[in-house]
């Protein structure tokens, strides 16, 4: 089966279910796209590694790809290789010296480690047939975008707190390493920082 590469484009709070995330998926030079619902944990894995935020103590997949590095394992790409009954399955295709296999992952965790090692992600036609969006076209040459972080919290209570006040608050969310509050704040005050 061809593979189609995607792209991380956004990471947000998901509309459909409570406390969780969406990790949107886009074809790289193309106009689907693909949701995929995913934990707040793991979309704070995703969005630390995106943001290239070094926490205190290293997170799970850090950890992860500080352990396969040691023992000289690559992760060469991801794949999003199938979709049951509203489940997206992963595999991780790494290599050592001698061999090159394939483990099953949660998508979820397979993302984290795709931004951490800056491997490329696939799936297949079926599954961005099922579960794609086919976006509209909005000009001549579309422009691809950075992935962005949204939160759900208003911006207008952040744009509520002075500068000081924003500094003790993302002192406050990084103690209790609450990542994507963190970058929702940070993002606050440089855009401030910028207006001045």
């Amino acid at each position: 089966m061809k593979k189609i590469e995607l792209e991380i484009v956004a990471l947000s709070h998901s509309i459909t279910q409570t406390h969780s995330y969406a990790v949107v998926l886009g074809e790289v030079n193309g106009l689907r796209r693909l949701p995929i619902v995913i934990g707040g944990f793991e979309a704070q894995a995703i969005a630390v590694a995106l943001e290239k935020m070094q926490p205190s103590r290293p997170l799970t997949h850090d950890l992860m790809k500080n352990f396969m590095s040691a023992f000289n394992i690559d992760l060469h790409e991801i794949i999003i290789s199938d979709l049951q009954e509203g489940i997206f399955y992963s595999k991780l295709v790494c290599s050592s010296d001698n061999d090159t296999i394939e483990i099953d992952s949660r998508t979820s965790d397979a993302l984290a480690l795709a931004v951490r090692f800056g491997c490329p992600v696939y799936t297949y036609e079926h599954i961005l047939e099922s579960a794609g969006i086919l976006m509209e076209e909005t000009g001549a040459a579309k422009k691809r975008k950075p992935a962005t972080i949204e939160e759900d919290e208003s911006k207008d209570d952040l744009k509520s707190l002075t500068l000081e006040e924003l500094n003790a608050l993302l002192t406050e969310v990084l103690e209790k390493e609450d990542y994507l509050r963190a970058i929702a704040i940070r993002d606050e005050i440089n855009s401030r920082r910028t207006a001045d």
